[in-house]
């Protein structure tokens, strides 16, 4: 890896440098060049294309198309700002400089962090070799979410199988949504009474947070899925059908059981990215390490984090970076000022859980579980207004507000919640 000499003169130096072009990386950009449009700002992003990820879980269920998702990530790079299409190597907090994997260094007197996490493909021995055929397919990569609705299409019964991995994960929702939208598609064209559904998941619990869970559970027994708890995929043997899940019992031994499928959805294992779990800013995990509610660096104040990468115990949403964008730009600002930092992040992320074609359950969630909605119903009922918000409201918001650094806050109410 790359280091640069030190003593030596930055090839390039802004006031902010921003690793991570996604949906964190360019709100903040845009905002930050809204409050001050004379900030020396640089995004460092090798990626072209731009993606709206929410909207793949509707891309796997014929709800949405691939093409609506994408955008040129030039095109995007706001006004003022300056674009470095490459790839970060290394950090150097205590010099304040970025070393990019082409050797060029980079000053800051700010950074932000916010590269999003890894898809882990290669942790499930067989998997890159027959996903995308074979009837293995996974909503989490743009190369796939589209074989994700020709599986669901083409089965007409046997057995399908949806996995989620041991978190953190990005969406943690989105594992079991595939699973009740495929069960709506094949209830609503007869075939489900033949086909075994399963949602194998790592863990223990449907869902993070509690107050949520029994309307989960209520899509899992109408549509008869079977839930395996302790169910971690660990190989994938595409041309046999077959999947070997690491499953833990009550006394805690693992042992490995293989389950035949015709469909296999898969959620791969994730982490933080690989330059950043070997720098000096990760903390527990890989993580970055960020004060949870100010967002800034717990070792180098120079630093803040948002979105994916961070090591805060919120879900890893985009609705969390959306919330978490006007904490970074006010801090950051503060902090080039030289004063106190007043924002604070409360935790906030949400979850439209797709429990059926126009059925929504809108969870909305603070730090340590806590229910916190946004409109003046219970969200816990599915809700076609719901489904709206997602298919609908929420891509306009995402692309014409929140990467133009509008403020698109609104309000959360923990009282609207219901006993």
């Amino acid at each position: 890896m790359t280091q640069p000499a030190t003593g030596t003169q930055p090839d390039l130096r802004y006031t902010v440098v921003i690793v991570g072009g996604g949906s964190g990386g360019i709100a903040v950009a845009a905002r930050l060049l809204r409050e001050r449009p004379s900030l020396d700002v640089a995004i460092i992003d090798p990626a072209t294309t731009h993606a709206y990820q929410p909207g793949w879980t509707l891309v796997g269920a014929g709800a949405m198309t691939l093409k609506s998702t994408l955008k040129q990530e030039g095109a995007l790079i706001p006004s003022g700002s300056t674009w470095i299409r490459a790839a970060v190597a290394s950090f150097q907090p205590d010099e304040n400089r970025v070393t990019l994997e082409d050797g060029r260094t980079v000053a800051y007197n700010r950074l932000v962090v916010c590269p999003g996490l890894q898809l882990d493909w290669d942790k499930i021995e067989g998997l890159k070799d027959t996903l995308g055929r074979n009837g293995v397919c996974s909503n989490y990569s743009k190369e796939t979410v589209e074989y994700t609705w020709t599986c669901i299409q083409s089965l007409a019964g046997g057995t399908a199988l949806f996995t989620q991995p041991p978190m953190p994960i990005k969406c943690a929702g989105a594992p079991q949504k595939i699973a009740y939208l495929a069960s709506d598609y094949w209830r609503k064209h007869g075939t489900l009474f033949r086909t075994n559904v399963e949602f194998c998941l790592a863990g223990d619990a449907l869902f993070g947070v509690a107050y949520y869970r029994p309307s989960l559970q209520d899509a899992v027994d109408y549509y008869g899925i079977n839930l395996q708890y302790k169910h971690n995929l660990i190989a994938v043997n595409g041309p046999e059908r077959k999947a070997t899940f690491a499953i833990t019992n009550a006394e805690g031994k693992t042992e490995h059981v293989v389950k035949e499928f015709d469909m296999l959805h898969v959620t791969p294992p994730q982490s933080a990215p690989d330059f950043v779990k070997q720098s000096p800013l990760a903390g527990s995990g890989g993580w970055v390490d960020v004060d949870p509610a100010t967002l800034q660096h717990t070792k180098y104040p120079t630093i803040f984090g948002l979105g994916d990468v961070i090591g805060t115990s919120n879900a890893k949403t985009m609705a969390a970076a959306r919330a978490q964008t006007p904490i970074v730009v006010t801090n950051l600002l503060a902090s080039l000022d030289g004063k106190p930092l007043s924002g604070a992040y409360d935790g906030y992320g949400a979850c439209p859980l797709t429990v059926g074609y126009g059925k929504i359950v809108l969870a909305e969630f603070l730090y340590g579980g806590k229910p916190a909605p946004s409109f003046p119903y219970d969200q816990r009922k599915p809700s076609r207004f719901a489904w709206y918000l997602k298919s609908t409201v929420f891509p306009r918001v995402y692309w014409d507000m929140m990467l133009k650094g509008r403020d698109i806050s609104v309000p959360h109410h923990p009282e609207w919640s219901k006993a």
